[in-house]
C-alpha cells in the first residue's frame, strides 16, 4: 500500500473513511464530543489542525486543515512531533497531557474520561501507511 504524507488532503480522506468504517459506536461508548488538535511547528512552518466530532459514538465530522480550527468542546495544543508520536502509537494521549507535552482547553475531568476513546481513534489512524 502506498504511503501518504501526514495531514495532507489525501491522508485526511483516507483517515476519515477509515475512522467511519472502523469505529464501533458501542466501543466508543456512544460518546458525543468534539476536539480540535492544533499542531504547532509543522515541518513546513504552517500550524495545522485535526478536528474530530463524534455523535453517539459515530464520527460525525472529520477535518484536517490550517488556520483557525472549528470551534470544539476541547482544544488541544502540541507540537507536530508529539502528535505524530501519538498517531503512530508511540505515546498515549493521556500521558502526553499529564506530562505537559499537550495543553488542553476544556473540561479536564471529561477529557481524561474520554482519553481511552481518543486512543482508539489514534489506533485506527496508526494503521494508515504514513510518511511523517
Amino acid at each position: 500500500m502506498e504511503r501518504t504524507r501526514y495531514l495532507s488532503e489525501e491522508w485526511a480522506a483516507i483517515a476519515g473513511a477509515k475512522l467511519r468504517a472502523e469505529l464501533d459506536p458501542q466501543k466508543m461508548n456512544k460518546a458525543s464530543a468534539s476536539m480540535s488538535n492544533i499542531y504547532e511547528r509543522c515541518s513546513d512552518g504552517v500550524d495545522r489542525f485535526i478536528f474530530i466530532e463524534c455523535s453517539d459514538g459515530e464520527l460525525a465530522r472529520f477535518e484536517v486543515g490550517s488556520g483557525e480550527p472549528p470551534k470544539a468542546e476541547f482544544r488541544i495544543h502540541g507540537d507536530y512531533d508529539t502528535f505524530a508520536m501519538i498517531t503512530r502509537g508511540e505515546l498515549g494521549s493521556q500521558k502526553a497531557l499529564m506530562t505537559g507535552r499537550l495543553k488542553l482547553k476544556g473540561n479536564m475531568a471529561k477529557a481524561l474520561r474520554l482519553s481511552s476513546l481518543a486512543d482508539r481513534i489514534n489506533k485506527v489512524l496508526a494503521g494508515i501507511p504514513t510518511d511523517y
